[in-house]
């Protein structure tokens, strides 16, 4: 199984990483919110658990939350913070937080909540195919499966559609499917993304109760009817 850590205290994230390694994980950690999103998003289906710092420079820890919940809405995250406030508890657990840990911790209450977690989401399982009205995707291989064949994606394609498609008839915010996609909502990757919208657009018409709506303002939504 394997556990990323967005940790920005190099001591604390070789503590944390030397000790789940010893206790069987696989462990990539980042000192960063940014270096720990390209970690995810250059290979989302790879891991299991997430563990966030809160504070952490150039982006934190609630702010990777957000972003990591349109890869994938499923995978367990745990919060480990020095506040205390519960306005920020709540803010965590709002953003779609597991649990929350306040330093300083006991490493085996760590390891105690981790298992917890993973019992209660069964998260070992991982998803390698998900249904899209009568296509099938499997992101893990880049493909999906239509009434003629299986179409091989490029990657920002599978991406793309991969947000989608764990947000089926949700609004998938637009600025931040670029960050997470792209690495930044200029202009350029903007005009980029509309591109790969209009490709999938294409692929998904084999299915006529399949649609990408634009919402106006805010991003896009996948329907299926």
């Amino acid at each position: 199984m394997k556990i990323l850590i967005a940790e920005d205290d190099d001591n604390l994230g070789f503590l944390l990483t030397t000790f789940l390694k010893a206790k069987g994980y696989d462990v990539i950690h980042a000192n960063n919110g940014i270096s720990a999103l390209k970690e995810y998003r250059d290979n989302p289906s790879r891991f299991h658990f997430v563990i966030l710092d809160v504070m952490m420079p150039e982006l934190d820890g609630f702010s990777v939350a957000k972003e990591l919940r349109l890869l994938d809405n499923k995978i367990p995250i745990l919060f480990l913070t020095a506040k205390s406030l519960e306005t920020d508890k709540l803010k965590g657990f709002e953003i779609g937080a597991d649990d929350y840990l306040i330093k300083p911790f006991v490493m085996e209450e760590l390891l105690a909540r981790i298992k917890a977690i993973l019992r209660r989401t069964d998260a070992v399982e991982q998803i390698d195919e998900i249904i899209i009205g009568q296509l099938k995707f499997n992101p893990a291989q880049n493909l999906l499966f239509l009434k003629g064949g299986a179409a091989k994606l490029t990657t920002k394609e599978n991406a793309l559609l991969n947000i989608l498609a764990r947000n089926i008839n949700q609004v998938v915010d637009r600025q931040a499917a670029l960050r997470t996609i792209w690495g930044d909502d200029s202009y350029f990757n903007g005009r980029s993304m509309d591109v790969y919208i209009a490709k999938l657009r294409k692929l998904l018409n084999d299915d006529p109760n399949i649609e990408i709506l634009n919402v106006h303002g805010v991003g896009f939504k996948l329907i299926v009817k």
